[in-house]
């Protein structure tokens, strides 16, 4: 299914059930190499697939199930997975499998037992190409990732290593791709190949060139490959005259009504959602503290009161009695500080209706002015944190301890003679009650 142009191969397009491969047509004689590797995986959907691998094979594999190319290859696979098989939410994700030709590629679990190494990088739907630099040297093999964030092309970042690796002497370098039920654009704009050598050492003399024959050849099969392409994409504008634009967007007509899809603007809404959504957990949680930190203050006023009350009153002459002036002051403070508490309460709330209604198209302008508020919400807290530990230290003498007054004793209303009558008359009233329902149920079942 691979579509070449003057510019760049498209591996597979975007429609379902997808395979397609580029394979080198002579095997490559170098004993270390190093390929640099261009490419764009596009799509509309939220998630992709299937993916798209680089090979380097003892035998061309030609079509298959991994990733477009044929299994139980001798070799090495660099796939870039963007399906989550497993479901272990670790895709999109870069991974090199070897095989000496015998095993079978495990899809379920996204090769998972048989991963020499791998890394977990987004490469989809990036705003320039993604570039992969793989080299083999001295039987190690080195992965670097170009996440097409920059249009530096030697922005690269280590992605994964496998050392102590044997490879076939030669083999067939290619590129795969497939798609699923969901599908990708695997456009291909580069693929070079560098010999590796010693330092110090003579590279071996390069092969002739092509011939004029053969290169004519290639050249008219790729004429005429155009010739039909441009046809059918007429044909297709005839069946199709209200689709228009440039032949890349031609695939786009089937999935013009499939929920799974998104644009930009979409995308940018739902992370502006995610994100507000998260502040508005972040302060659910925070109003309820503060309803607990006000029950607390409230139980702790009442105590302190309490106490100072009956020490004034039961020690009036002696010289440690709590002056007025004191006892005022510590109410004062615990006023002050409920006053605070009730504050930053209805502060809270008013933020909660502030992202609540946040929460629609065009809102993204108040993310900010609610991140702040939220902001200041937590530093009004710390203080009053601050306020409730100091404040026995503060209102109280240092040599007395804070201690919560004494329950009054709970004087014994109940005698068992009372008990064991009370529980008589549960049991007759249960089983009446039981007896009352099977008579109910026999009757209704009468009906039936």
């Amino acid at each position: 299914d691979a579509i070449p142009s003057a510019d760049q191969i498209r591996i597979t397009t975007s429609l379902k059930s997808q395979k397609g491969s580029v394979w080198t047509k002579n095997k490559s004689i170098f004993e270390y190499w190093e390929v640099e590797v261009t490419f764009r995986v596009t799509g509309r959907g939220r998630i992709g697939a299937d993916g798209l691998a680089i090979w380097f094979t003892e035998e061309q594999g030609l079509e298959g199930p991994v990733f477009g190319a044929a299994d139980k290859w001798n070799g090495v696979g660099i796939f870039f997975d963007s399906f989550d098989n497993d479901g272990k939410k670790n895709n999109p994700a870069v991974l090199v499998v070897g095989n000496n030709g015998e095993l079978l590629y495990d899809h379920q679990n996204d090769g998972s037992t048989q991963t020499l190494a791998s890394c977990q990088r987004d490469f989809r739907n990036k705003p320039y190409p993604v570039r992969a630099k793989i080299t083999y040297y001295q039987k190690t093999l080195t992965v670097l990732i170009n996440n097409g964030f920059t249009p530096d092309k030697e922005d690269y970042e280590f992605c994964a290593k496998v050392e102590e690796m044997v490879l076939p002497s030669q083999g067939y370098f290619g590129i795969s791709a497939a798609t699923g039920g969901l599908a990708d654009d695997h456009d291909v704009l580069s693929f070079l190949t560098f010999q590796l050598t010693e330092p110090g050492k003579e590279a071996p003399t390069p092969g002739a060139e092509i011939p004029q024959k053969d290169k004519e050849k290639y050249q008219e099969e790729f004429e005429h490959f155009q010739q039909e392409l441009d046809k059918k994409k007429e044909e297709f504008q005839k069946e199709h005259p209200d689709v228009q634009g440039q032949p890349g967007k031609l695939f786009w007509w089937s999935f013009s009504s499939d929920d799974l899809f998104e644009t930009v603007s979409d995308r940018e809404l739902r992370q502006i959602f995610e994100g507000q959504n998260r502040i508005h957990l972040e302060i659910k949680q925070l109003n309820r503290q503060l309803d607990m930190i006000l029950d607390e203050q409230r139980r702790y006023v009442s105590a302190v009161t309490d106490e100072i009350a009956k020490r004034g009153a039961g020690l009036p002459g002696q010289q440690g009695q709590v002056p007025q002036q004191e006892i005022e002051t510590v109410v004062k403070t615990q006023e002050e500080v409920l006053r605070q508490v009730n504050e930053i309460r209805n502060s809270v709330a008013d933020t909660l209706k502030l992202v609540g209604g946040a929460q629609h198209p065009g809102s993204a302008a108040g993310a900010y002015e609610t991140t702040q508020h939220f902001n200041d919400i937590k530093e009004h807290l710390h203080v009053v944190k601050r306020d409730i530990e100091h404040l026995v230290q503060r209102n109280m003498p240092p040599s007395e301890k804070t201690k919560c007054p004494d329950l009054p004793p709970f004087p014994s209303c109940l005698s068992t003679v009372h008990f064991v009558i009370f529980v008589a008359v549960q049991t007759v009233l249960f089983i009446g009650y039981i007896m009352y329902k099977s008579q109910q149920e026999a009757a209704a079942k009468k009906f039936f």
